[in-house]
């Protein structure tokens, strides 16, 4: 008989181990549905003006702005809870939350309605990034790869709603763009009960090391840059995803008028630039992190430019290029916080760094509308050039690359 004692070593390699492929998958499904719930609004927003009877979908938009503070806000007590009270917990909290208010929202009957059904979204939707990331990212024995792949099914969900939107819009109406979504997570939070087990001990009241220890000095520095980068980060995001279905409709005019077909080209340019999150997540584990995320910041520029000025097809590619390089830009501020935060409070370091960052980034979507209004979508678009450049300048304060703790 075999009476061989674990060694310490041999238990620590137990839990590091991945989590099983069908638990992975259902934790990149909920980042697909996270990012898609959120923009079902953006890619429907004509239609329900039209319900609702506002003369201009611009005049709609702000409706949806409680949805996005919320996203940031709720992620502070969402990262408190998952490290405290457990991640697997949160998830399925997630899951059957996201979709229980997709369904309420489906039943709004006038603006305030929609924008509460919307305000619920947001609070459900708050519990991914600072939950299910470092959920998937805590027993991976590459996290770069990792979260460039989680990058690829979030996105990949910013492609679903332009897509399935369209579709449903189309067919159905707005009211099961929001519906279908919502049973679909339902359906995930049952098969994540069933197939995920239990976690053990709350991250909270265990410890696992950073890769990487920085001084107090450079990680207060390495927090306050990230955050600031996280901020300009998403606020390109918003307005891009949450305006380019009207801009594709704007400035395909005389070439594609069906919402399907804007979906489908929008699905294409999406699914297009989310797989650079998986060469990104791969390069962050071999390529130094500063300059990795230097060069993408710096390529968003000429491309935000030419969309700026282009139509039709042209409009197509620099659109393209311009999300390639913002899409591809998301993986880093996650790779910062596996880098250099310790596991047992990686969730409430997410939940105050995206507090701050959607918090603020969320008033991109309530200044969308009337920016454009006022002005133009060509305006617009210099703007993000402009922020892609206060982004670079930031991101040239980081701190350099530290060598590894175990000296490698």
């Amino acid at each position: 008989m075999n009476t061989k004692t674990s060694s310490p070593a041999d238990l620590e390699s137990a839990v590091v181990k991945d989590h099983p492929r069908q638990v992975a998958l259902l934790l990149n499904v909920g980042h697909a549905l996270d990012h898609l719930f959120l923009l079902i609004f953006a890619t429907a927003v004509g239609a329900i003006a039209d319900e609702f009877g506002f003369a201009r979908w611009e005049d709609l938009m702000p409706y949806s702005v409680g949805a996005f503070f919320l996203f940031g806000i709720g992620s502070v007590p969402s990262g408190r809870l998952g490290d405290l009270w457990g991640r697997r917990q949160m998830m399925l909290v997630f899951f059957f939350g996201l979709g229980a208010a997709a369904l309420l929202t489906s039943l709004a009957q006038g603006p305030w309605q929609l924008a509460g059904g919307l305000a619920s979204i947001g609070i459900f939707a708050s519990i991914y990034h600072p939950v299910g990331i470092p959920m998937l990212v805590q027993r991976a024995s590459r996290p770069g790869a990792v979260i460039g792949i989680n990058g690829l099914a979030g996105n990949l969900g910013v492609a679903g709603a332009a897509l399935l939107t369209g579709l449903l819009v189309q067919w159905w109406g707005w009211r099961a763009a929001f519906a279908v979504p919502g049973l679909i997570s339902l359906g995930c939070g049952v098969a994540f009960a069933l197939l995920c087990e239990s976690q053990g001990p709350a991250p909270g009241r265990s410890r696992k090391p950073p890769q990487v220890v920085l001084p107090p000095g450079q990680l207060a520095r390495a927090l306050l840059v990230m955050t600031a980068a996280a901020i300009t980060g998403s606020l390109l995001f918003n307005f891009t995803t949450n305006g380019n279905t009207q801009f594709l409709t704007e400035r395909f005019d005389g070439l594609v008028h069906d919402p399907a077909l804007i979906g489908l080209l929008l699905a294409v340019i999406y699914t297009l630039a989310s797989l650079t999150q998986v060469v990104v997540g791969h390069l962050i584990d071999k390529i130094p992190l500063k300059r990795l995320y230097l060069c993408m910041v710096l390529a968003q520029v000429p491309w935000l430019v030419l969309a700026a000025m282009a139509n039709g097809w042209w409009l197509f590619f620099a659109l393209l290029g311009a999300m390639v390089c913002i899409f591809g830009s998301i993986p880093f501020t996650d790779a910062m916080i596996v880098k250099y935060v310790d596991d047992s409070v990686r969730s409430r370091v997410a939940g105050m760094r995206l507090a701050v960052s959607f918090g603020v980034s969320s008033l991109a979507v309530w200044l969308l509308g009337p920016v454009v209004k006022a002005s133009s979508f060509a305006s617009l678009f210099l703007g993000m050039a402009g922020i892609a450049v206060c982004t670079a300048a930031i991101v040239l304060l980081l701190p350099p690359d530290p060598r590894p703790t175990d000296g490698r």
